[in-house]
């Protein structure tokens, strides 16, 4: 079988599986009844699964078919967008543009310059997803994801630009201060009360601080509330609960506003790393292309101090 034979099977059975049924996707694809069934029949064959359950009444994909209908899809986009990408005419950005962002970062920071980014090329589609997890663009069919937390090696499929490390300051509310002090030494700073980040094994993050010229110590302190989502420790700061140890992106608009007031600026380290992630063999797609170009732009952190 040739490949040409092996990419209409697979335009034929995504046309069956979204139309429903042979007749519509025989309608859609200018071809016979006939011709459809016979090559879902030899495409079923070919795969040795049952792609579809059929009853006189409807057409149903069976869980092999659901799962080989994703791959399909994915590999006939990535057919043309490498089609666009070689026209010599095509340099416009355009076509389904799959984006990872992690969750609180994503919505505050990356969100905004996405849909600037979607405003100026119309004739791109964002499918944008939000999770926290170390997602695999090659497996799960991304174009780009923004990451926070880096990677000492990166695998060969993939490719990825540093944006800088996210900083990270005490602060605390104006009201918590005014009843309980600023502390004005790192050693004061760990008598107060800590609102701190943890996760669902019961870990919590420490606090790195830096006493004088020692190394950066990784404090793990005892937490008078301890919070998994990070837009939630903020608010419990917000609300007087104690002093955090916080990204700057992520209480810019508290701090600009007094709502948060910066505690021992001269302790502000570096947090995490940022970096876009992407595939190899779609980085130069136009619309992959721009997005790294717009995100650098965007989305860059300065080096602490």
């Amino acid at each position: 079988m040739t490949s040409t034979e092996r990419l209409k099977g697979l335009e034929t059975f995504v046309a069956v599986a979204e139309a429903g049924s042979f007749t519509a996707a025989a309608e859609r694809l200018n071809r016979t009844n006939s011709a459809v069934g016979k090559a879902i029949a030899r495409l079923e064959g070919r795969l040795n699964s049952r792609l579809f359950d059929r009853t006189t009444r409807r057409l149903e994909m069976t869980d092999a078919g659901d799962a080989f209908y994703t791959v399909c899809v994915r590999v006939l986009e990535e057919l043309e967008e490498a089609e666009r990408v070689l026209a010599a005419d095509d340099v416009v950005p355009s076509g389904r543009l799959r984006v990872d962002l992690p969750a609180t970062f994503g919505r505050m920071q990356a969100l905004p310059a996405l849909l600037a980014f979607a405003d100026r090329h119309r004739q791109v589609r964002p499918h944008v997803s939000f999770t926290d997890r170390f997602v695999d663009p090659v497996e799960d069919g991304l174009d780009l994801v923004v990451r926070i937390g880096g990677s000492d090696t990166w695998p060969a499929a993939l490719d990825h630009k540093y944006l800088g490390h996210e900083e990270l300051v005490f602060c605390a509310s104006p009201a918590y201060l005014a009843a309980h002090g600023t502390p004005a030494s790192p050693k004061a700073l760990l008598d107060h009360a800590a609102v701190l980040y943890g996760r669902a094994d019961g870990s919590t993050s420490p606090w790195l601080i830096r006493h004088g010229k020692a190394p950066l110590a990784r404090h793990h302190v005892e937490g008078c509330i301890v919070l998994g989502q990070a837009e939630a420790q903020v608010a419990a700061v917000e609300a007087g609960w104690g002093i955090a140890q916080l990204a700057t992106w992520l209480v810019e608009r508290q701090l600009r506003d007094g709502t948060l007031v910066p505690i021992l600026p001269a302790l502000a380290t570096q947090g995490l790393p940022l970096h876009l992630v992407w595939q190899r063999s779609r980085q130069h797609a136009p619309k992959v292309q721009a997005l790294i170009g717009h995100f650098t732009d965007t989305l860059a952190i300065r080096p602490v101090g």
